[in-house]
């Protein structure tokens, strides 16, 4: 490969790596500012609320249009789950950058 085109390549290795890492810091940010509201909704989905709110709701006592995707069993649980599955996610990224010194 002569040095042109290796530099070329180089270039867009550089342009690349930085628009990812720009992207993951300012999503990691936003991550990072949901974290209370991620930890008062998982405490609720444990709780004796939860299960009254969810009751009240298929008694109807509920307005009927009021947005309750928060009622529904799935919705927090696959966000709880979705949540564990990307922290194990991270680790290994950061595990592997780590190990292979790229951090």
């Amino acid at each position: 490969m002569d040095r042109v085109k290796r530099i070329e390549e180089m270039e867009r290795c550089l342009d690349a790596s930085r628009k990812a890492v720009d992207d993951l810091a300012a999503a990691f940010e936003a991550y990072e500012a949901v974290q209370k509201d991620y930890k008062k909704l998982s405490d609720y989905y444990g709780s004796h609320r939860w299960m009254d709110d969810f009751e009240a709701d298929e008694q109807g006592k509920l307005p009927q249009d009021l947005k309750r995707g928060v009622l529904s069993e799935d919705a927090v649980y696959d966000l709880l789950v979705d949540n564990h599955d990307l922290a194990v996610r991270m680790l290994k990224v950061i595990a592997k950058a780590l190990e292979n010194q790229t951090l």
